[in-house]
Formats: structure tokens, sequence, C-alpha cells
């Protein structure tokens, strides 16, 4: 079967490359002609693990192809996958021109019968609109069917949570097109996976509502981490034991400065903004945000306590900048927040980051960047680790001393057992375990 998939950034790109593992012929498409070139020599714009090997051996067996001919796509495939930004708007609402732009030259040359598949994130309504929009400009009378198969892809696991999905959410009220949608996933039936065939507006909000439910879990254990030091109570246990309730389960319920990412911000912020629209004020996820930008703030007011209550002279070390692990993606990242604010106050910032430094040196060029944690904490007067990598697990806090001129560490990630770290002489603070 000849499938195109129109974008590719993050879903575009892994949905395409994993359909051609399937087995699919697939084409993806972007207007941006250096990506495009890039791909084609091999160059994959984004970190994310296993994705590298995959285009590879797809590319090689002549199933993945890149393109920025749309038009010749469309008329050669029979499921055109769209999986374009749906940036946030300055109000809060989503930004669908790029989207509805496509839609509208997708429709001017079709031919024949075709399935347009929306794998981004959009409010509910989209499918409607997009159907409205290609009888509009349709240049003949043809037959289509719009489905709506949201994604839900964790960055960094992103390969993996494709081949391997907790479920498929198809959104179609036309057998023809949910008969060859199956077709095109079945090979997951083989991991029996879930497949829940729905109405175009619930597939809609199902994506909406699931990535609220997360970001309001990640808010939740961050305000019970507040409380926990207020209280002098250990929020890893009070985690623990919440999770071991399987009506609430573990993930999740990590405390931290935050949840970024393309997707928690814009999401929630989509659906608050979607729900003012439809008459309703949804009031869990205003929430949502407050707790957020409180906890990020919060790092802020913590460090700045750590260090006697002034910034002055003082000279900072950030240990990761992207928003999440085994990313490069920076993002709604609340490293770049603090990194900001800690500019603002005129403190010498420090930074390493694994994977996301050449995408934060675009933003954030004044920030001196090492090769290192260990380089990146010569003379620091306070260490923050902000993103969960690996290799800030088991990190040499003997180095460290010979390194750092004040012996300052917020671990906002709760990598370390705080005992462990004071008897090696630090000052450690964590979140919710002090």
């Amino acid at each position: 079967m000849n499938i195109c998939v129109i974008g590719t950034g993050y879903v575009g790109l892994v949905a395409g490359t994993g359909l051609s593992d399937f087995g699919m012929n697939v084409t993806c498409i972007d207007k941006d002609e250096n990506k495009i070139a890039a791909l084609k020599r091999g160059e994959v714009p984004i970190y994310e693990l296993g994705l590298r090997e995959l285009i590879e051996r797809n590319v090689k067996l002549e199933r993945l192809h890149f393109s920025t001919d749309l038009e010749e796509a469309v008329d050669r495939c029979l499921v055109i996958f769209l999986a374009l930004g749906t940036p946030e708007m300055s109000d809060g609402s989503v930004d669908m021109r790029d989207t509805f732009e496509v839609v509208e030259r997708i429709a001017r040359c079709m031919k024949e019968y075709k399935i347009i598949a929306v794998k981004s994130t959009v409010p509910v309504g989209t499918a409607r609109e997009i159907r409205r929009l290609i009888k509009d400009n349709l240049s003949e009378p043809v037959e289509f069917d719009v489905v709506s198969n949201p994604e839900f892809l964790r960055q960094g696991a992103a390969v993996e949570d494709f081949m391997r999905p907790n479920r498929v959410i198809l959104g179609s009220d036309s057998a023809r097109a949910l008969a060859i949608m199956h077709d095109i996933y079945r090979p997951l039936y083989l991991l029996e996976t879930p497949v829940i065939n729905t109405t175009n507006e619930t597939a809609e909000l199902i994506k909406y509502a699931a990535n609220t439910m997360l970001a309001m879990k990640i808010s939740y254990i961050n305000e019970i981490a507040n409380l926990c030091d207020k209280a002098g109570a250990d929020v890893f246990q009070v985690a623990r034991a919440l999770g071991m309730d399987n009506r609430i389960g573990p993930k999740f319920l990590h405390p931290g400065p935050g949840f970024g990412g393309s997707c928690f911000p814009k999401d929630v912020k989509g659906l608050l903004k979607m729900s003012e629209n439809l008459g309703y004020d949804f009031k869990i996820a205003r929430a949502i945000l407050e707790v957020n930008s409180f906890q990020r703030d919060l790092v802020l007011s913590k460090a700045k306590a750590m260090l006697g209550g002034s910034f002055q002279d003082k000279v900072v070390c950030l240990l990761g900048l992207a928003f999440k692990p085994n990313t490069d993606d920076i993002r709604e990242s609340p490293a770049l927040h603090v990194a900001s604010r800690l500019l603002g106050e005129k403190v010498r910032v420090q930074v390493y980051d694994p994977a996301a430094m050449d995408n934060t040196r675009r933003v954030l060029p004044d920030i001196a960047y090492f090769s290192n944690a260990y380089d990146a904490a010569g003379g620091a007067d306070l260490i923050i680790i902000m993103t969960e990598w690996n290799e800030f697990r088991d990190l040499s806090f003997s180095r460290l001393k010979d390194k750092m001129r004040s012996l300052n560490i917020f671990d906002t990630r709760n990598l370390y057992n705080p005992a462990t770290i004071k008897e090696k002489g630090f000052r450690y603070l964590a979140t919710g375990r002090n």
C-alpha cells in the first residue's frame, strides 16, 4: 500500500518510518527542502533512540522515501497522514493554518478516493472542518474519508511507542476507511494491541484528555512534594505507596521542576481554550497550568535560599537542558526557564546536557557550555540537576568536590538519597524529601 506522511517532525518522521517498517511503501513529505535533502543524505534531524537505524533499514529496503512534492505523493498514495505542527497561539488556542493550507492543496489535486488520516493533536471539530475544506476545494467530484488517528508517542521512547502502542484510536463513521486503516495496523494484531473505533470528535478529545491527565498527575505529585517539605514527610515513599494502588498506578508520579515539551503545556492550554469556546470552564486544566508555572519559579526561590538569599557574584551549574532525558527537545523545558531567570539575575550559568546543547545555544547563547558535568561544575556555588539523564545518576562526588567553589546541590529530580550525599559533605536539597 502506498502511503504518504505530511510533516517530518517527531510524530511524522517516527510514524512514517514505523509504517514503512510495517511493510508499507511510505513517502514522507515536507516543504523544508533542506530537511528533506538532509534526510536523503541519511541525516536524522531529531535525537530519538533507535530512529536512525530504523530509517536506514527501510531506506535500504526502498520502502521509505523523502520528498517535497506533495502533489505527486497525493496522486500516488491511498492514505495521506497529516502530521503537521499545531503550535499554540498567544491566546492558548491551536494554530491550524499549516494543516488547513495543506488540506486545501490536497483537495485540489485529488482525482480518486483518498483517506485523510489526522495524526496531529487537533481541537475537537477539526475532522469536520477538514471535510468542509476538501469539498470546497475539489476540482472534480471525488469520494474521500477523514479518519482521526491521534498518536501517543513519548519523546525519548517514540520508536518503541509506535511499534508497541498501548492502543490505536481510529475515529471515523466510514466502514471502508476503517477497514483500510485496520489493514495498515495489521502487524500490531500479533501484539494484541487494542484498536478503538469511535467517532472523529471522540478520537480528537481522547488525545487531549490523555495528555491533560498525565500533566495532572505530574502537577499533583509536585503539590504533594511541596506539602511533604512543609510537613517533614518523604514524597518518595508517598509516591511509591500511591503507585501501588492499581487505580492510580506508579507512572508520572515523579516530582520535579514541572513538565515541559511540545505536548503537555500546549495541549492543556488547548483543552482549556477549546472548553472556553464551548462555554465550559475547565477548572482542573487551569489549576494544572498554575501549579506547573509555580513549580518552575520554586526552583529559583529554593536555589536563592541555598545561596544565602542572593545570587550576587554566584556561579550556578545546570545539569540537563532537555525537558526530559533521551531527547534533544528543549521546547517548554523547565531548565531553560531557570537558565533565563538566572541570567536575568546576572548569574554566571554553566551547563551540560548530553544531547540538547546545540538546540539551547540557538536560544541562549550567553550561558557557558561544557562537554561534561565536571567541567560545567568548575567554580560553581551550586549545582542544579534539571534533567534525569542516566549519567547524572552516578556522578563522582569526590571529583565534584575538587571542582566546585561551594558544595551545594539542588537535585530537582530526586536522583539521590539525601542522607548519602550529605554524608559526602554536600549541602543537598531534594524535591519533597527534605
